[in-house]
Parts: structure tokens; C-alpha cells; sequence
């Protein structure tokens, strides 16, 4: 490599340095706020909702949110039918099999998954599994980690337009190292985001299509 080659090199990778130190800077600042509470209004996000009590000081809490143009009867099915083994996530399946969660995003009801109940139990690949802690029919659904770590609750609240289908995580991350908590908030935090905006616009999606093929055999 001759040396005009190296200093080019040197330039390209403190250029991207550079550039992975800024966004690293702005991410806190300018975005996280956005990426924590995608489509939900500063209302929704402050408000308590179902699960809040379950984990009271949690690190990380995101608040995120779509409004469905169905009632919440076309919505709930897919959501107690989630998981792995079950329904899916109705996110990007490939990415979630990548990490060993065996998910496969189901496009119909599935009547031998509709009967959850509390205290069941969701396996979880690679994780602690999901026990079910509340099922309120039509309205609230709240999932919480064995090790009691992460609470996950989805709320559907009735809406001029439709429903608005809330979602809520509340994470703690007990004994992480510095180093671990920034990784987290730097790669976790906007990932999450990706794969948890699919997942509510899967089941928006379902949902409606439901509603119309319901209101089209009356």
C-alpha cells in the first residue's frame, strides 16, 4: 500500500469515526425521545397504564403507538395468539430467527391459540419466557419476564377513527456495566424501534383486513 493509499485510509476512517462519535452525541439529545415514543402522543406516553405497577423503576420505558381502523374485537385475536410457537410477532420474522426465536408471523386467527388465560406462560427462545400477569378481554394485555426484568403491555383504547393500540416496555437492567448500558442505548434502543414499528403495523394491517371481512359477511 503505498503511502498517498494510506493517508487516504486514514482520512475515510476518521471521517466515519467521526461520524459514528456525532450521531453517538445526538442520539440522547435529538432522538431518543422520538425513537422511545414513535406514534404515541406526549398524553400517551405520560399516562399509567396497565403493567406500569408490575416494574416501578425501570431504566428504560418506550411508549409506542398506531391507530387501527377497526374496533377492538378485529384487534385482540392477534394479539393473544402472539409468540414464539404461536402467532408470531408480525415483525421481521428472518431478523427474529436470526437470534434463535423461531417466530413465524401468522396472516389468520388462530382458534387453538385464543384462549389465554393468566399465568400461562409464553416460551421465549434464548430469554426468559413471558408469563401472562393481566388479560383484560378487548382492552389490556400484560406480559412480564420470568426474571422479572421486562413488563410489556399493550393497551387498546377506543378512538374517533378506529382504536389506538398502545404498546409499552418497561426494562430494567440490574448490574449492567457501563459499557453494556451504552450499547444498549445506542443499538437496542433504535432497534427495537424497527422491529416493534413492524410488528404494530402487522397487526393494524391484520386487523383491519379482519374488520372489513367481517363487516363484508354481514
Amino acid at each position: 500500500m503505498t503511502g498517498i493509499d494510506v493517508r487516504r485510509t486514514g482520512r475515510w476512517a476518521g471521517l466515519v469515526t467521526g461520524a459514528v462519535l456525532g450521531l453517538a452525541a445526538a442520539y440522547p439529545l435529538l432522538l431518543r425521545r422520538w425513537c422511545l415514543t414513535w406514534g404515541a402522543g406526549p398524553e400517551e406516553a405520560a399516562r399509567p397504564l396497565p403493567g406500569d405497577e408490575l416494574l416501578v423503576a425501570p431504566d428504560v420505558v418506550a411508549t409506542r403507538a398506531v391507530t387501527v381502523q377497526a374496533p377492538p374485537g378485529a384487534i385482540w385475536p392477534w394479539l393473544v395468539q402472539m409468540g414464539s410457537g404461536r402467532g408470531g410477532a408480525y415483525t421481521y420474522d428472518w431478523i427474529e430467527n436470526l437470534l434463535g426465536l423461531r417466530m413465524h408471523s401468522a396472516d389468520r386467527v388462530l382458534p387453538e391459540f385464543q384462549d389465554l388465560a393468566v399465568g400461562d406462560v409464553l416460551p421465549l427462545p434464548n430469554g426468559p419466557a413471558l408469563r401472562v400477569e393481566r388479560l383484560d378481554r378487548e382492552q389490556a394485555m400484560v406480559l412480564r419476564s420470568q426474571d422479572g426484568t421486562w413488563v410489556w403491555s399493550f393497551v387498546l383504547v377506543p378512538a374517533k377513527s378506529g382504536t389506538r393500540l398502545i404498546s409499552r416496555n418497561r426494562i430494567a437492567t440490574p448490574g449492567a456495566s457501563p459499557l453494556a448500558r451504552l450499547a444498549y442505548l445506542l443499538l437496542m434502543e433504535p432497534g427495537s424501534l424497527v422491529m416493534e414499528r413492524k410488528m404494530l403495523h402487522g397487526i393494524k394491517e391484520r386487523a383491519e383486513r379482519l374488520a372489513r371481512e367481517g363487516a363484508g359477511s354481514t
